[in-house]
C-alpha cells in the first residue's frame, strides 16, 4: 500500500500541517491534503520540430515564514527566511531531466525594522549563537543537497556590505561549503546584464559537477544531482531570480545537448520563441514569490525577459517599489500574524489576554491623525505663501504654518517604529 498523500510531501513545505494535526491523529488519511505555496509555470518548446516540455515549480519552506521586514535572516535553529526551493523540470522524448536551485535570506541573525523611512537600517544581532546558527543551516542543506556553493548577490558598501562581511567571516569557517560574492549592482547595474557572466565564470567547474537529474524512457537513473546553488540578495527575489534564471538557461542547455535535442554549438537564447516561453516562465516565477514575500510584483523584470531595463520596466519597478514601501509599513504587522498563526507557531490561549488589546499608546489612532495635520498643514502653507507677499500677517502665517509641519513631521519620524504596522503574536526570532 502507497503512503498517503501527506506522508509523501516534504514537511518543509506543507502549510498546513498544524491544521492537519488532529486529522492526523485520528487516522483520517483519507481527508488529508497537503497545501504548498509557491509557483508552478509549464511550456512547450518547439526545438526545431523536436517538441519538449519544460515546468518550473518553486516551493516555499514553512519554518521561517512570514513577510518581507518582519522576518529577515535565520532563527536559531539555522531556518533562513524566505527559503525556496525551485526545480526546473523537462520532458523530451520520454526522458525527463531535473535542475535544483534554493534560495534563502543570509543565515545570521539580523533585522530591518521598519520606521516609515525608505530603506531601513539593517541591524545584525550580536549573539553567541550566531555561528551555530550558520553551521545548523548548512549542515542542514549539506545533508540534503550535497555540495553547496553559496553564491552572495549583495552590494559590498553600506548597511549591505557590513552584512555581508560578516556571513562572509562566518561561511568561511566552513570548510566544506564553497562562499561566492558577487556585487551584483556594481557588476551588472545599468545596462550591463551580460557581467553575469563574471559570476558564471567564477562557479562554472562547481555547477558542471554538480549537474542535474536524469532518467530515461525506462525510468532508469542515468544521471544525479550531485550539488546546489544557493543565492541570495537582502530579499532573495529581484537579483536573486534574474540570477537563477540565468542558470536555469545555462542548465536547460545541457541538458538539451546531451539529449540530442540541440547541437552542442546550439542553445536555447538562440531559438527565439521557445526562449521567450522560458523568460516568460521565470518572470512569472519571480513575480509569484515576490508576491508572497513581499506583497508586489517583482523589480527587474525586465533583466529576466529582455536582458536589458527598459523604461516601462523602470516605471513599473518604481510603483512596485512605492507599493511595497506602504505594504511593508502598514501592512505586513497584520500578514506576519495570520502567517504565525495559520502555521502553529502562535497558539491561543483563552485563559491569556488577547495580544490586539491596546496598551497605552494607539499606532493606529495616531496615524491618521498625524496624516491630516501634515496634509492640512501642507495645504495651509501652500495657500498662504502663494499670498505671502500682500501683508506681514500672510508671511507670519507661512512661517507658523510651515513651523507647525516641521514640528508634526519630526514627531511622526520619531515615532516611525510605533506608527508602522508590526505584528503582535511572536517576536523577530
Amino acid at each position: 500500500m502507497s503512503k498517503p498523500v501527506w506522508k509523501q510531501a516534504d514537511p518543509r513545505f506543507v502549510w498546513n500541517k498544524n491544521l492537519l494535526e488532529e486529522l492526523i491523529e485520528n487516522k483520517l488519511d483519507g481527508f488529508i491534503v497537503p497545501l504548498l505555496q509557491g509557483s508552478f509555470q509549464t511550456g512547450h518548446l518547439k526545438l526545431k520540430d523536436s517538441p519538449a516540455t519544460i515546468a518550473l515549480i518553486s516551493r516555499r519552506c514553512t519554518r521561517r515564514l512570514g513577510t518581507r521586514m518582519w522576518r529577515r535572516g535565520a532563527n536559531l535553529e539555522g531556518d533562513a527566511a524566505n527559503f525556496i526551493e525551485t526545480e526546473q523540470l523537462l520532458e523530451f522524448e520520454g526522458f525527463r531531466s531535473s535542475f535544483l536551485q534554493i534560495r534563502g535570506s543570509i543565515p545570521l541573525l539580523w533585522e530591518q525594522i521598519v520606521d516609515l523611512s525608505y530603506k531601513p537600517r539593517l541591524n545584525i544581532i550580536d549573539h553567541e549563537e550566531t555561528p551555530k546558527v550558520v553551521e545548523r543551516h548548512f549542515h542542514d542543506l549539506l545533508q540534503r543537497y550535497g555540495h553547496v556553493v553559496a553564491v552572495d548577490l549583495t552590494n559590498k558598501q553600506g548597511d549591505e556590505g557590513l552584512l555581508s562581511a560578516a556571513y562572509a567571516a562566518e561561511i568561511q569557517k566552513l570548510s566544506s561549503v564553497r562562499y561566492v560574492s558577487f556585487d551584483f549592482h556594481h557588476c551588472c547595474g545599468g545596462s550591463n546584464f551580460d557581467n553575469i557572466q563574471l559570476l558564471y565564470d567564477q562557479i562554472a567547474e562547481d555547477f558542471e559537477k554538480n549537474g542535474y537529474f536524469l532518467i530515461d524512457t525506462e525510468e532508469k537513473i542515468i544521471l544525479e544531482q550531485r550539488g546546489v546553488i544557493r543565492s541570495n540578495c537582502i530579499d532573495c527575489l529581484d537579483r536573486t531570480n534574474v540570477t537563477q534564471s540565468y542558470l536555469a538557461g545555462k542548465s536547460l542547455d545541457s541538458q538539451l545537448q546531451r539529449l540530442g535535442a540541440l547541437s552542442s554549438n546550439e542553445c536555447i537564447s538562440m531559438f527565439t520563441e521557445d526562449f521567450e516561453i522560458f523568460k516568460i516562465m521565470w518572470m512569472e516565477q519571480g513575480d509569484e514569490i515576490s508576491l508572497e514575500y513581499s506583497g508586489t510584483h517583482a523589480l527587474k523584470r525586465d533583466l529576466v525577459r529582455y536582458g536589458k531595463q527598459t523604461m516601462t520596466g523602470l516605471v513599473k519597478d518604481g510603483m512596485s517599489a512605492i507599493s511595497r514601501y506602504f505594504l511593508n509599513n502598514f501592512q505586513d504587522g497584520i500578514r506576519q500574524d495570520a502567517a504565525d498563526l495559520i502555521s502553529g507557531r502562535y497558539s491561543v490561549n483563552r485563559d491569556s489576554p488577547s495580544p490586539f488589546q491596546n496598551n497605552g499608546f494607539d499606532s493606529l489612532s495616531y496615524l491618521p491623525v498625524a496624516s491630516a495635520l501634515l496634509i492640512g498643514g501642507l495645504t495651509v502653507t501652500t495657500i498662504t505663501i502663494n499670498q505671502a507677499g500682500r501683508n506681514t500677517n500672510t508671511i507670519l502665517s507661512s512661517a507658523l504654518c510651515a513651523g507647525v509641519i516641521a514640528g508634526v513631521m519630526a514627531l511622526v519620524k520619531s515615532n516611525g517604529r510605533q506608527i508602522c504596522s508590526r505584528p503582535r503574536l511572536c517576536g523577530l526570532l
